[in-house]
């Protein structure tokens, strides 16, 4: 590690990335975990056992894989696989929910080994992976201005400050949006709850695995596909997008392998992360893309401060309103949302098709309970074959 390289390529901005990505990761979706995990079977301790486990897995992902390619790789936990667990764990034990972590782990680890995901993604046109990426993050983007009717001041306030600090101070306008939110939330009554934060730290509980074949195939197999198509495919796009080069295979395999080693403690899944990484990965991160691996670097430390503090940050981040959440992620995604819409629709040639991939992905439509992201890229790539078919017949 070249400690003089990383101070030289040190800055503010680039570490505020990352802190706004962990929040975000947090603070989105750690009830869903909640959920899972109740769905499990898991007590009080055990829930506290898969916060930090993911504190500390996501944590130590995203600091050496962005320090070893020097690019920001962030990582995440599996929110639609959260998801899929909280309703399809309820007659599975909680031994066997580890052997089916365990399993989809595996079978993640086996696919970026074999570089299979990497030749497929390459397959991928980038405009169609733009558009499947701007349709995955249009919802965020979305939810500046729904948030408003929640808390019209605050979100107002926010985007106000996002505008004037672009003009004047761009590589700080994220952090004077936090900033502005966080001084919002402080000036109200409601403050007092952040003397009922309890600050202690949990443990790890570690749980051997049972392995049930009905509930390896029944859930194992749906979180690996949810996992791959919903996660690591839109994580995939976010580099590509922002014009890094990373190797895909090995990043699946590492964070497979992650969860397969922490699933006896509650790491149920790990993946790439599609939001919080084109937070880490934009302009407003860094102008040098050289220099944004720091904010993979940033989301590691802060990861594994989360993990470790456990139960204190877990209720830290429950202080925060959600209509501030939503805001925030939405306004430091502004950019990324537009550049990727316009790199979707650059080429006449491949324009409709990246139109219906953006269109199939904001709509949510989900088969076979796979998410509309990977539908939008099978679409679109469809929908560009027969262009092409069709452009050839005429010449």
């Amino acid at each position: 590690m070249d400690v003089r390289s990383i101070l030289n390529d040190l800055s503010l901005s680039a570490v505020v990335a990352g802190f706004v990505a962990v929040l975000i990761g947090f603070a989105s979706s750690v009830a869903i975990v909640f959920q899972a995990a109740q769905a499990a079977g898991a007590s009080e301790h055990i829930i506290v056992s898969w916060i930090m486990v993911l504190g500390i897995g996501m944590g130590a992902t995203c600091f050496f894989l962005s320090l070893w390619y020097k690019a920001p790789v962030i990582t995440a936990w599996s929110t639609p696989g959260a998801a899929l667990l909280a309703t399809s764990l309820v007659n599975v034990s909680y031994p066997e929910a580890i052997g089916v972590f365990m399993f989809a782990g595996l079978l993640a680890c086996l696919v970026g080994m074999s570089g299979l995901f990497d030749r497929l993604m390459n397959w991928v046109p980038l405009p169609i992976a733009c558009a499947m990426l701007a349709g995955v993050l249009f919802q965020f983007g979305l939810s500046i201005f729904t948030s408003m009717t929640e808390d019209a001041f605050m979100v107002a306030t926010m985007l106000l400050v996002y505008l004037f600090a672009k003009v004047f101070l761009p590589r700080y306008a994220i952090l004077l949006v936090l900033m502005a939110g966080v001084v919002c939330v402080l000036g109200r009554a409601e403050q007092a709850i952040f003397s009922m934060i309890p600050v202690q730290f949990g443990h790890l509980v570690w749980v051997h695995p049972e392995w049930n074949l009905s509930a390896l195939i029944g859930v194992g197999i749906p979180l690996f596909i949810v996992t791959m198509t919903s996660q690591n495919i839109p994580g995939v796009a976010v580099m590509r997008g922002s014009g890094y080069k990373t190797p895909v295979s090995p990043l699946i395999s590492w964070t497979g392998l992650a969860s397969v080693v922490l699933a006896p403690a509650g790491g149920f899944a790990f993946n790439l992360a599609a939001i919080t990484a084109a937070i880490c990965s934009g302009n407003e991160c860094h102008r040098d893309p050289k220099k944004r691996y720091i904010a993979g670097l940033s989301a590691g430390v802060f990861y594994l401060f989360a993990g470790f503090a456990g139960v204190s940050v877990v209720a830290l981040f429950a202080v925060f309103p959600a209509s501030m959440v939503a805001a925030l992620a939405g306004i430091a995604l502004l950019g990324t949302i537009g550049m990727n819409l316009k790199t979707a629709m650059l080429e006449d040639s491949t324009r409709e098709a990246a139109l219906v991939t953006f269109l199939v992905t904001v709509s949510g439509v989900s088969f076979a309970g796979i998410a509309s992201a990977f539908w939008g890229i099978l679409f679109g790539v469809i929908c560009l074959l027969v262009s092409k078919l069709k452009w050839s017949r005429t010449r």
